[in-house]
């Protein structure tokens, strides 16, 4: 044995060989039961909750018991942010990779108007929820009690919009700048993310039945999206290659997350500052290496060198689905009661007012931009910018189901306008987390942002008499006139 120490695959060495394996299990485990409870229980299946937020939420009451009445808690707490961290950038490079096959005519205008809409929704979760929090800051410095956090209301969009991943991410960022004064923990913004869900299920169905009650919203006809997707096109490899095809789309998510923690390791060691931004954009360094992916395909496929296509919409729909699933009942699970409870107070009003300004800042745009279908657009815009893409899916499904207007194709092709409105939100993060001061900067500069997205948005309204183009894009549903 040369000295070196010899090991089995017992309980004895149940660290290294079976707690990944067990936690791994445990959540794919209650996510099966949170599927069951959703089939079976009429409210959740009607109100359209995702599976994977009731079997993160059993499973964290179920450890909650057995940490409190035998002391012997079955979560890994630790481990569950790790897989929520990094499932996020999986869902991300697997939604990036896929080819942008758009099966609709789609106004050049309303992809930048919908990267603006996200861009300005993203910033409105900003500047309110931080304002929120600077507010009962002052208030509670100096009372006595317990003194909120100023920089923890910035966690609003981040849990919002980018759903548990970046809100563990940078829940734990700012629980680690002492000039913060937070101490969330990951539980903050996981907690935050967890109202998100809801709140896009709660007010999505809400929206759906009162809006076909007033006869303001028909369910269009058509075959499922899902049945369209699955469909291969003539060029790709086929299933009975030597390689699965889903073990190579595994590949190039693989690929573009290593890139990325490529990037970021020389982001690490370049600065301070260039460090203080790798790690907790571990989603959008992944967005970015996958799309350079693409680029480098799409080259080689141009000057024959690459004959076949390898990269496959619906499986890396696939992939990106089962990654958001296994973040979100890890995050839930990976939720720390004793944690929060200094928090509650905060987490209720930004979940509240959170849910409504973004109700009714993504209506009034959609009745503005985009005619025609400003219902499913606002659904999915909805879903999305308090859930997860998947919410949005699941919310627009519901009216939509063969996807047959435009909203499925304007979100793909408004990912990079969106990335760059966003873009300030991001790199004001870790600046915004140092003082008091930079967090009252931070706040006015997101409100000035949120001001010039919005005159882009409402630009004819506001200024009809001066701008040229006043007509406003109206969608036509052709296959709908045809029958």
């Amino acid at each position: 044995m040369n000295g070196e120490l010899s090991w089995n695959f017992s309980l004895a060495n149940y660290g290294p060989v079976w707690s990944f394996m067990v936690q791994l299990g445990l959540l794919l485990l209650f996510l099966l039961v949170g599927n069951i409870l959703r089939r079976k229980i009429a409210i959740f299946r009607k109100g359209l909750v995702p599976s994977a937020l009731l079997g993160g939420t059993v499973l964290l009451l179920l450890n909650i018991i057995m940490k409190n009445a035998f002391g012997a808690p079955i979560v890994d707490k630790q481990l569950m942010q790790v897989i929520t961290y990094h499932c996020l950038a999986i869902g991300f490079a697997a939604m990036t990779l896929k080819t942008e096959r758009c099966t609709h005519k789609t106004q050049r205008v309303q992809v930048v108007e919908f990267g603006a809409l996200q861009g300005g929704t993203y910033m409105l979760q900003a500047f309110v929820g931080l304002g929120i929090t600077l507010l009962m800051f002052f208030f509670t410095t100096g009372s006595g009690g317990k003194v909120i956090s100023y920089i923890c209301g910035l966690i609003l969009p981040l849990a919002f919009g980018q759903g548990p991943g970046n809100a563990l991410s940078w829940d734990i960022n700012f629980t680690n700048t002492p000039a913060a004064q937070f101490a969330g923990h990951g539980s903050f913004g996981l907690s935050l993310a967890s109202i998100g869900f809801v709140v896009a299920s709660v007010f999505g169905v809400l929206y759906i039945n009162i809006q076909k009650r007033t006869g303001g919203l028909k369910i269009r006809s058509g075959r499922p999206a899902d049945a369209l997707e699955a469909q291969c096109e003539q060029d790709e490899i086929p299933d009975n290659e030597s390689v699965d095809k889903f073990t190579l789309q595994l590949g190039f998510v693989a690929l573009a997350y290593a890139l990325s923690f490529g990037f970021m390791c020389l982001l690490a060691v370049i600065s301070d500052f260039t460090n203080s931004i790798a790690w907790g954009f571990n989603f959008l360094w992944a967005s970015l290496a996958a799309m350079l992916i693409k680029v480098v395909v799409k080259r080689l496929r141009k000057h024959k060198l690459m004959h076949r296509g390898y990269i496959n919409n619906y499986q890396m729909d696939r992939i990106s689905g089962f990654a958001f699933d296994l973040m979100i009942v890890a995050g839930v699970a990976a939720i720390e009661i004793n944690d929060i409870r200094d928090y509650i107070l905060p987490i209720v009003i930004l979940g509240a007012v959170g849910a409504l300004i973004t109700y009714v800042y993504i209506r009034l745009v959609a009745k503005e931009c985009f005619k025609g279908f400003e219902h499913e657009f606002f659904l999915m815009s909805y879903g999305t910018l308090t859930g997860t893409a998947s919410n949005g899916m699941i919310l627009i499904k519901e009216i939509d189901p063969a996807l047959r207007t435009p909203t499925s194709s304007l979100y793909i092709l408004s990912n990079f306008p969106a990335m760059v409105m966003i873009a300030p939100l991001l790199l004001l993060l870790g600046f915004a987390g140092k003082s008091l001061t930079n967090a009252i900067i931070a706040c006015a500069i997101f409100f000035f942002l949120w001001l010039v997205y919005t005159l882009f948005l409402f630009r004819r309204r506001i200024f009809k008499k001066h701008y040229k183009d006043k007509s406003v894009p109206i969608w036509k549903d052709e296959a709908e006139s045809e029958e």
